[in-house]
């Protein structure tokens, strides 16, 4: 989808960096059950090294945002659940009609 409004794309780079922040909370909660949990150092330590390495690929945690992709982005960031159709208020009707088109 290449027509993005401004308004939708003003607000996608105020909000990302608030969603990426939020994301990443939740997955440090989730390391820190890791390296809380049972098994030796040197398990916990890979188990955890692993899962870092795949979160980093996440848009949740890195991502190259330009207005033509911002689309993709936002239906990554969905089924990812790094967001909720909830975080989408403020977006224009037609891009949530679209989201949801895809999304169901």
């Amino acid at each position: 989808m290449n027509n993005i409004s401004k308004s939708d794309w003003q607000l996608f780079n105020k909000l990302l960096p608030e969603w990426q922040e939020r994301y990443m909370n939740r997955l440090n909660q989730e390391y820190k059950r890791i390296l809380d949990g049972d098994g030796s150092a040197a398990n916990k330590f890979w188990k955890l090294e692993k899962r870092i390495k795949a979160d980093r690929k996440s848009p949740g945690v890195i991502v190259e945002a330009s207005r033509r992709s911002m689309f993709q982005i936002l239906l990554q960031l969905i089924s990812q659940k790094v967001i909720t159709d909830e975080d989408l208020n403020g977006f224009s009707e037609e891009l949530r009609d679209m989201i949801n088109d895809v999304v169901k």
